[in-house]
């Protein structure tokens, strides 16, 4: 006997928002190597922890590496493939050339994991395994990653153009990048509260020193103390590689103080500062909420990493496992 229409209809609506829900949620999980590669968090935990020893931006540059490589084809691990002659590299996309930076550790966790667990874990975990290995070590919260990604067999150069927010865009341009990737206002401000640690270059935020938007004037919303000081380490038709501390009150710490910077006018990036400063904006209560209570900082970054590690993962039998992070097996 068949069931009554509405019983069939229910069913067929379950089944079609199980479809239109993204899969990442279901397929990824914190167990997934539980049987394969049990200690593989310590392993990544390790290499990150002997690679600070001798750069203390590596955090910042390892959590920027998942970063954009979630922003681009979801996180697949495609910013780690070299140029081939089938594969243009996204590292040389304009938002990663003489930017993107950790490649070398990136190899060496691998490297690591391979020696215990051959052929098991994939490149794309391993990113998300060494962001938040980053965090945990510099003071942030830790959190249970979760894995099962694969790895990409092409890359996106084109896509890495277009996809990644850019340090000198508008607010509503940034929105749209996270929004296009399934990311909210909540996720777009925790996520800009990384830049909590870190460096970034003179030529990412120059264009804020001394003639903005073709003004002839510095940026009116960087405070003019902080501006003094970034002037000194950028001057005019100076170096453009010259670095910079994201976060000028505690530079290498992974704590709250960004969003303070930010209500003292002292954002360094244009897209760090708009945070706060665009009128009416949707972002401006979060910055406040953050910058007065770090517990919901750091619970809000915890998700919003989560969220951002479930962008459209190579999952099944797609894709497949890398045995070196910079090529296509086989290549």
């Amino acid at each position: 006997m068949s069931p009554p229409p509405s019983t069939s209809f229910f069913s067929v609506a379950i089944v079609l928002l199980g479809m239109m829900l993204p899969q990442s949620k279901a397929q990824l999980n914190a167990t997934f190597y539980a049987n394969t590669c049990p200690n593989v968090s310590s392993i990544v935990s390790n290499v990150v922890q002997q690679a600070f020893q001798s750069d203390s931006r590596i955090g910042a540059s390892l959590i920027r590496l998942h970063f954009h490589d979630c922003f681009v084809n979801g996180c697949d691990a495609s910013i780690l493939l070299d140029n081939s002659s089938s594969i243009l590299s996204e590292k040389f996309a304009g938002p990663n050339v003489n930017s993107i930076r950790g490649f070398g550790v990136v190899d060496n966790i691998k490297t690591a994991v391979e020696n215990s667990c051959p052929g098991v874990v994939s490149c794309a975990d391993i990113l998300a395994l060494a962001a938040e290995s980053s965090v945990s070590q510099s003071g942030g919260p830790s959190w249970s990653v979760l894995l099962g990604r694969r790895d990409s067999l092409t890359a996106n150069q084109a896509g890495a153009n277009t996809a990644i927010p850019s340090p000198s865009e508008g607010l509503n341009n940034i929105t749209a990048k996270f929004s296009a990737v399934g990311l909210n206002t909540n996720d777009l401000v925790a996520l800009s509260g990384a830049h909590t640690f870190g460096r970034a270059q003179c030529r990412t935020f120059s264009n804020r020193l001394y003639n903005f938007s073709n003004t002839g004037n510095p940026d009116s919303t960087l405070n003019t103390t902080y501006l003094t000081t970034l002037q000194q380490i950028c001057p005019q038709n100076g170096s453009g590689t010259a670095l910079a501390n994201l976060d000028p009150t505690t530079s290498d710490a992974f704590d709250n103080n960004y969003f303070t910077n930010l209500q003292n006018n002292q954002g360094l990036l244009q897209s760090d500062q708009e945070l706060f400063s665009t009128p009416g904006a949707a972002t401006i209560a979060f910055v406040n909420n953050f910058s007065s209570n770090q517990t919901a900082f750091f619970q809000s970054f915890v998700q919003s990493m989560i969220n951002m590690g479930n962008i459209s993962p190579l999952t099944g039998s797609s894709g497949e496992i890398r045995s070196d992070c910079k090529k296509v097996n086989g290549s």
